[in-house]
């Protein structure tokens, strides 16, 4: 597996080796071995998986109590893929790094926790699979609005086209929020 650094430091593409063949397909999507000496997380107490169809958009999640670490890859489709610093000390606060990720080439993204977390679908079904490092905390969770001027996330399709759910639309501005 090849592990590249992003603009944002902590934030890091994973791509493993694929083996194709006139049957399909083969991809290591996990290696405890391979993740430790990486010096990323082991453990995942909670694996998630959400189907979105084109242009759902949905984020900007995180959780300050039980903050999560997440390892985000995509089995169908394509989406954008957002991570947003959020940890007021770090240098790199409220900047945001924004990956393509498809089921062709199996990358994923590994978010450390103090990030927040959102992604966009670009085809008409996407299967979003992610490995957390800590449970969903409902009283932890917090929402930072999609479109925040602050964060000038440059969405790939007119916001006329959107489909935000009311608690994502809901989101506070990121000069209002939360944050680590």
């Amino acid at each position: 597996m090849k592990i590249t650094e992003t603009s944002l430091p902590g934030v890091l593409i994973l791509t493993p080796a694929i083996y194709r063949d006139s049957r399909g397909a083969f991809l290591e999507t996990f290696n405890k071995r391979l993740m430790a000496e990486a010096g990323l997380p082991t453990e995942w107490p909670q694996d998630n998986f959400s189907i979105s169809k084109k242009n759902v958009l949905r984020g900007i999640h995180y959780q300050v109590t039980q903050p999560q670490g997440k390892l985000v890859r995509v089995t169908q489709g394509a989406a954008l893929d957002v991570a947003v610093d959020l940890r007021r000390s770090s240098p790199d606060f409220a900047r945001h790094v924004a990956i393509h990720l498809d089921s062709e080439t199996g990358e994923m993204l590994w978010i450390p926790e103090g990030f927040g977390h959102a992604f966009l679908a670009l085809t008409d079904v996407v299967g979003f699979a992610y490995k957390v490092t800590d449970y969903y905390s409902p009283a932890g969770e917090r929402t930072i609005v999609w479109n925040d001027p602050e964060l000038a996330i440059p969405w790939p399709v007119d916001a006329a086209e959107l489909i935000v759910s009311d608690k994502d639309r809901q989101g506070v501005l990121l000069r209002n929020a939360e944050v680590f």
